[in-house]
């Protein structure tokens, strides 16, 4: 080693990192190798064509991984805002779907409750007409009244707790929803090409009112 001259070891290096086969790492071990070498490789033009050779493509691989991961953060977002929209869709459904059931369930109690009235109405004296057409209610209930009754006013109870769950369960997920796309736009925020829109934004419309003074002036 110390039978090579200094210029010798500078062109050694310099073909190193010109071919790209030293990187900054390889040449912080090299100094270390020796105070010759040490004291070759701690010269400014050596550093100034490792970073002219090796930037670029360091930067480029910067970019490109930096790109990735920035499009897998966006791609998921953009997932668990489907996978939300999916579930709030589900829930409306439902939630649709137990109101029908409420409301048949209202109807038919509420038809009940007048056969029980007519029933009991039929027990004291009532004109002719009023006791034949609550006859006629009474006849067409081919279900026990009291029972179905019983168990309408239990399945009422449970559509309203079932309403309850399903409204809380579509505010929570709207909720978790519109987190989700404040969060997918602040992941695909980017300053600069914001503000370069903005800029071309503005002057495509300063440009446009100046065109239309002139022809007003004109």
């Amino acid at each position: 080693m110390s039978i090579l001259p200094d210029e010798l070891w500078r062109r050694i290096l310099e073909l190193g990192i010109t071919s790209r086969c030293f990187t900054y790492k390889d040449l912080c071990c090299i100094s270390i190798s020796c105070r010759r070498l040490l004291r070759i490789s701690d010269e400014d033009w050596l550093w100034s064509r490792l970073l002219f050779f090796d930037f670029p493509s360091r930067y480029e691989r910067d970019r490109e991984r930096k790109f990735a991961a920035h499009k897998r953060a966006v791609l998921r977002k953009e997932s668990q805002i489907a996978e939300h929209s999916r579930k709030l869709r589900g829930l409306e459904t439902r939630l649709a779907e137990e109101t029908d059931n409420m409301r048949a369930t209202i109807s038919e109690l509420s038809n009940l409750r007048k056969v029980r009235e007519a029933s009991v109405a039929l027990k004291v004296w009532q004109p002719e007409v009023i006791r034949g057409r609550q006859k006629q209610i009474v006849e067409q209930c081919v279900v026990p009244v009291e029972s179905r009754i019983r168990a309408l006013e239990m399945e009422l109870k449970l559509c309203k707790q079932q309403i309850l769950g399903f409204e809380k369960a579509l505010k929570d997920e709207k909720q978790r929803l519109n987190i989700a796309k404040e969060e997918l736009l602040a992941v695909k925020y980017h300053p600069l090409r914001d503000y370069t829109s903005l800029s071309n934004g503005d002057h495509e419309s300063n440009k446009k009112k100046k065109n239309k003074e002139l022809k007003r002036s004109q």
